[in-house]
């Protein structure tokens, strides 16, 4: 378990971050929880961009879980081809839709445990849709959370699983859902993996990572 110290720490950035992206949401364009959920699924091993691409005429082909269905699964991944991966995707998706119907009336669970029983979804992809469209307060880890909570000396691990239980100790509740979106935006804008802009970091000065060169 953290020490109170290091909870206040981590409090204290995730604070500073607050205010410097005040106005975060999800990176991946959607409307219904049903969207977020096939585009969280096509984000694996790609750019939320990239997808935004596809999604824009995705989701006016396909409205809700039977239309996934209705076409030859070649015609899908057609549809999906650019997001890489795609003959995975595209079954994942297919699969995923008939449990929906067959298990939800079609509808997308808010049960978190319910979400992660579903074709092609993760403890990642659960944490995305059952934050951001219904709500429900948890951390989804990202590559960016990834590094940034490790760079920060929140975690010291690899393992995402582990990074999301640890984060969770180390903040309050009501940070959960927009702390993935806060450290995602800071690690899009100015922790870059290859190139920080360690000298523009509004908390370069309580980072063990941070390069003065």
């Amino acid at each position: 378990m953290p020490s109170k110290k290091e909870r206040q720490r981590a409090k204290d950035i995730i604070d500073i971050l607050k205010s410097e992206y005040p106005a975060v949401q999800p990176a991946l364009e959607y409307t219904t929880a049903f969207q977020l959920l096939i585009a969280t699924i096509l984000s694996a091993q790609c750019t939320d961009e990239r997808v935004n691409i596809v999604t824009k005429d995705l989701f006016k082909k396909y409205k809700k879980p039977e239309d996934y269905l209705k076409v030859p699964q070649e015609e899908l991944e057609k549809d999906i081809f650019s997001t890489g991966f795609y003959r995975q995707k595209a079954k994942s998706i297919r699969n995923c839709c008939s449990e929906l119907i067959d298990n939800f009336d079609g509808e997308v669970p808010e049960n978190f445990d319910d979400l992660t029983k579903l074709s092609g979804v993760g403890r990642k992809t659960a944490s995305v849709v059952a934050g951001n469209a219904f709500g429900i307060p948890s951390i989804a880890v990202d590559t960016h959370v990834k590094r940034l909570s490790n760079l920060l000396g929140f975690v010291k691990t690899s393992n995402p699983e582990k990074i999301e239980m640890e984060l969770k100790e180390l903040l309050p509740k009501e940070f959960w859902i927009n702390t993935s979106h806060w450290l995602a935006t800071h690690g899009r804008r100015i922790c870059i993996a290859r190139r920080p802009k360690c000298g523009e970091c509004v908390i370069g000065h309580r980072c063990p990572s941070f390069n003065n060169s």
